[in-house]
């Protein structure tokens, strides 16, 4: 059930203002003596819109002088949804059911894309019982699929019943908010791949294909498809760009710009799309792809393009995250550390001389620091020859007694600095360190190459590293 919120989020602060205003009337027979409320679905949460008192014959009305956002609405009781109703062009209609049965005993007056709304949920739910018995079947474990195979094509038969009804029901009823949100849930027929002039077959043109056509039967500039009962847009936005998109820095900001020009006609849409893609973005699963919030930010942010719904405060809180990452983007230069060591003598990160350095910022006290710190003693231990490396670790805690406890206990055998104790300034002015233990790997060239791996992920990313390495060509020499 999605929580209700009673004050509005980003996206609700722009509304499409209309002069026409709204008129629901609604009866529930059975229903009496309490309050209903309007709402409307936006994203993944629920926000309340209207409310309206029930008389002793289950009428009430909900009516207001701006006509609403088109979307998906539903009416509820305290904070549950009884049932969803569209919204879109006729804002003024009516609507007649019984509390035993909202659905099924659903009436409408003077709104078709209602009446087609509650039209195919019917059908749905008949189909759905039509095919209950062939689906027990199919999920029986017991059957072969030998056995199964009368239920699967009577299963497939009342599929296709379903598939034919929603395509006549686009057909006949584009313009409708129902047929829209039907079209966007079709999926796009890709074509056998041609054959190349030698006769083979391009075995990429499938996947282009689909790609190029992903968005084909849904409207990015429909922003009624923000407000639906499930995060519909964002889902469509997120599976695109993490499975046709190469999850490269540039080819995922090159196709989120793309698709942000797609959906600015509709301000609402084009605010919507580059948050959501934003937020992907803010702490990714791929290492490096935070980089992508950087250039969002710096694009649609800080220029100032999206200050017609972006409050400062929300402004200065994406500049400050942006710069955190930043600061130690992959590629960059490492800032060079020089603090104290636990003999209170000045180490300089850049003194160390190995093809890679790991930097390993602890907390002595953090009981995170304490299970991670053995993992990475036992890697160094067995990998440092292999892959001519060193660790630079970096203790947040001003107190030398507990850092020297800590390399005593957990038998580090590598540099150990103070972070306070420094000569350079705060490393976290250096360093995006928000939480310990934080790691960054550099090379030899002091080249950030990695930050944040966990320690289990270490030999096969300096593995993976190294094949790539061997693959890049020698740099040309001076003058070719």
């Amino acid at each position: 059930m999605k929580r209700f919120i009673l004050w509005l989020f980003f996206g609700i602060a722009v509304e499409a203002v209309a002069q026409n205003g709204y008129k629901i009337e609604i009866v529930v027979k059975g229903l009496k003596d309490t309050t209903a409320f309007l709402g409307y679905y936006y994203g993944e949460q629920a926000f309340l819109r209207d409310t309206a008192k029930v008389d002793g014959s289950g009428a009430f009305t909900f009516d207001g002088r701006k006509s609403l956002n088109q979307g998906v609405y539903f009416v509820a009781l305290a904070q549950t949804p009884i049932f969803d109703l569209v919204v879109s062009q006729d804002q003024f209609f009516a609507m007649r059911t019984s509390k035993d049965d909202y659905i099924g005993a659903m009436r409408i007056e003077g709104d078709l894309d209602n009446d087609l709304f509650y039209q195919n949920m019917n059908f749905n739910k008949a189909r759905n019982g039509d095919a209950e018995p062939f689906v027990k079947v199919l999920k029986d474990s017991t059957l072969t699929d030998d056995q199964k195979k009368a239920a699967r094509e009577s299963f497939q038969k009342i599929n296709e019943r379903v598939l034919a009804h929603q395509k006549e029901l686009i057909e006949k009823h584009p313009t409708t908010l129902t047929g829209r949100l039907l079209l966007s849930q079709q999926s796009i027929p890709v074509p056998d791949p041609p054959k190349k002039a030698d006769g083979s077959i391009d075995s990429t043109y499938q996947f282009r294909y689909y790609r190029a056509h992903y968005f084909d039967n849904f409207n990015l500039a429909d922003d009624a498809l923000i407000r639906m009962p499930k995060p519909v847009y964002r889902e469509k936005l997120y599976d695109y760009l993490d499975r046709l998109v190469l999850q490269q820095r540039d080819s995922l900001f090159k196709a989120i710009r793309e698709l942000a020009a797609i959906a600015k006609p509709n301000q609402e849409t084009y605010k919507y799309l580059v948050f959501q893609a934003l937020i992907h973005y803010q702490q990714p699963k791929i290492m490096g792809l935070d980089e992508v919030f950087v250039d969002l930010y710096d694009t649609y942010y800080a220029t100032g393009e999206m200050d017609f719904w972006v409050t400062k405060d929300i402004k200065k809180n994406l500049k400050e995250y942006a710069d955190k990452i930043r600061l130690n983007m992959l590629g960059k230069v490492a800032p060079d550390l020089k603090m104290q060591d636990s003999n209170l003598q000045m180490r300089s990160l850049y003194d160390l001389k190995k093809r890679y350095t790991i930097l390993f910022f602890f907390d002595p006290e953090c009981g995170h620091c304490k299970q991670e710190t053995p993992k990475l003693v036992e890697f160094y231990n067995k990998y440092r020859t292999k892959y001519d490396l060193d660790v630079f670790a970096i203790s947040s805690d001003t107190s030398m007694a507990k850092m020297r406890n800590f390399i005593k206990e957990m038998k580090t055998p590598w540099t150990t600095v103070n972070g306070p104790r420094t000569y350079v300034g705060p490393y976290n002015k250096l360093y995006w360190v928000e939480s310990f233990p934080t790691v960054y790997i550099i090379d030899e060239k002091k080249k950030i190459i990695a930050r944040k791996l966990p320690v289990e992920n270490f030999e096969t990313f300096f593995s993976n590293y190294e094949k790539f390495v061997r693959k890049q060509p020698p740099p040309s020499g001076k003058g070719t």
